[in-house]
């Protein structure tokens, strides 16, 4: 049964995906984009949030390098309220190869990058926290960004020009005839019902899941999915993005994010995608190797340990892993293996994913006759809140909460949370403390037709993300979202089941480093949902 039909659908809501769909909506094109569950639910929300300079390939990748601090320059501009401007170190700490500074300043300046020596005592002073052993560091404009809430913008103004998405709408079947994608068949994974949407070219921006999508279409893409395990401490320990300078391998990077920080990242190649299990040893090799930069470490609450998987296009007989090329790769099907009506695209990173876009749509766009040109670089994302109403707004919201809400919600969004918030004081109740997320705020997120689960509403507002983890507010939030979900199909939401979803994504996260404080903490999780509130029907233990 055909029920929607599209010129472009693109299969795959990560940032490759939702840049895509802006790309053409901004050409005019009709582009309908679908993702199995949430939006960047996988390799875009699961890896360390650096925003590259590409100094980190500037010694062995150069085309990468090149890219990334061009695309780091035009994401500052038009993505502002999702990049924080952190600036950058790379430093060498005893025992790192003294020759290897001279190459990477060398690739640096024929990338285009900037660097500035610091002495030690400047380093120091800059970031406290740095090893005493620090012999050598040099400032570059790395900084860190927000990948949800990027993503999301992209989508927000994609709709602006007309573009579609649906979530939770999974690709099941690609429908061929005479050598020529005619439509495929998705299951709606809310409802499932299966029906047929037709399109003249589909697009596999599916990232590390490239290759399955591929599949169905009885062709062969050779991505590698990598494996990245990374840490989230509750402290900043730096206020820069710090990358060691040798050559790039596990546990060498550090990312500051609003309070917390994360260090990442390991590569471990996965025949699975869906594999984001972590171990002890994979979190004891990046605590070890972190130490070279800040000796003290341990000191420092862990939050949560988590993995993503990397998309690396490795073609037949290439190395895979650190080896593999963190470049993109644009395959046109019907050129490469005489299937009309296909395109992939895969590899990149998510600095490069504006880039990636582009480029792939200056291929896609002519095939439809279509010759407007790209202007993602030239127009931002979406609007800021003005100051004179963020002003007008604190008198509603809690203490540091109108900045945070302001860059979640938007221009749109935020002045209907504001009205509420006014109209309506029972709704000024904070349910998230750690991320200043308001009743409002969540009122107004669960009315959106993506929203189907406390994990949906969390990827938009932050909720149960900082500090606590979920601790206090997953109580909260399932018992308002059961309220707030009631109308939508019936038997879809089981309140008590999305609460232990809920804890039981973070439990994962706590699980491979249970010692000390994260220990203590998640005896005191499991006391108050298990033994106060029963939430496993009387088991215990």
């Amino acid at each position: 049964m055909v029920k929607d039909k599209a010129t472009v659908v693109i299969v795959g809501g990560g940032a490759t995906g939702v840049g895509i769909l802006r790309d053409l909506s901004m050409r005019g094109i009709d582009a309908l984009l679908i993702e199995k569950l949430d939006m960047v639910n996988g390799a875009s929300s699961r890896y360390h949030g650096l925003l590259h300079s590409g100094a980190r390939y500037a010694v062995r990748d150069q085309e990468a390098a090149r890219e990334c601090i061009e695309e780091n320059t035009i994401l500052r501009r038009i993505g502002k309220s999702c990049v924080e401007a952190t600036t950058g170190m790379f430093v060498q700490v005893e025992g790192d190869d003294p020759d290897f500074v001279e190459p990477w300043l060398k690739g640096c300046k024929e990338s285009g990058i900037s660097t500035r020596e610091l002495s030690k005592e400047e380093a120091l002073r800059l970031e406290p926290n740095l090893s005493r052993k620090l012999v050598v560091a040099y400032e570059v404009p790395d900084g860190a960004i927000d990948g949800f809430r990027m993503s999301w913008q992209n989508v927000q103004s994609a709709a602006r020009y007309g573009g579609r998405y649906k979530t939770y709408t999974e690709l099941i079947k690609i429908n061929i005839e005479n050598n020529t994608v005619q439509s495929i068949t998705v299951r709606d994974n809310v409802t499932k019902e299966e029906y047929d949407i037709e399109c003249e070219i589909l697009v596999n921006a599916a990232g590390p899941w490239a290759g399955k999508v591929a599949e169905m279409a009885g062709l062969e893409c050779s991505v590698s999915p990598s494996k990245g395990t990374l840490i989230a401490f509750n402290q900043r320990i730096s206020n820069r993005v710090v990358n060691r300078l040798r050559k790039p391998s596990n546990g060498d990077i550090f990312v500051p994010h609003g309070s917390i920080t994360i260090l990442g990242t390991s590569s471990i190649t996965v025949e699975d995608p869906e594999d984001t299990t972590t171990s002890w040893d994979e979190f004891e090799e990046l605590m070890k190797t972190g130490e070279g930069v800040f000796e003290h470490l341990r000191d420092y609450r862990i939050l949560r340990v988590f993995a993503g998987s990397r998309p690396l296009y490795v073609p037949k007989g290439a190395d895979g892993g650190r080896n593999a090329s963190r470049g993109f790769v644009t395959l046109d099907h019907e050129k490469e293996d005489g299937l009309k009506g296909m395109m992939t695209i895969c590899g990149g990173k998510f600095t490069t994913y504006r880039l990636m876009a582009e480029k792939f749509c200056d291929v896609l766009a002519p095939k439809l006759g279509n010759t407007a040109k790209c202007r993602t670089a030239e127009e931002d994302l979406v609007p800021e809140v003005s100051v004179a109403d963020k002003k007008a707004a604190r008198q509603y919201f809690p203490a540091y909460g109108v900045n945070l809400s302001a860059t979640r919600l938007g221009t749109e969004k935020f002045p209907e949370v504001v009205k509420t918030l006014k109209e309506n004081p029972e709704s000024r109740e904070v349910i998230c403390e750690c991320e200043n997320v308001t009743l409002a705020e969540l009122m107004r997120i669960a009315k959106e037709p993506t929203s189907h689960s406390v994990a949906d509403v969390r990827r938009r507002t932050r909720l149960g993300m900082g500090t606590c983890q979920g601790n206090y507010c997953a109580l909260r939030s399932a018992a308002t979202l059961n309220k707030l979900f009631k109308d939508k199909l019936e038997g879809c939401n089981d309140s008590l089941s999305d609460m232990k979803n809920f804890l039981q994504a973070r439990w994962k996260g706590i699980t491979p480093v249970m010692l000390g404080k994260t220990l203590r903490e998640a005896e005191m999780t499991r006391g108050m949902y298990e033994v106060l509130f029963n939430v496993n029907g009387g088991r215990r233990g």
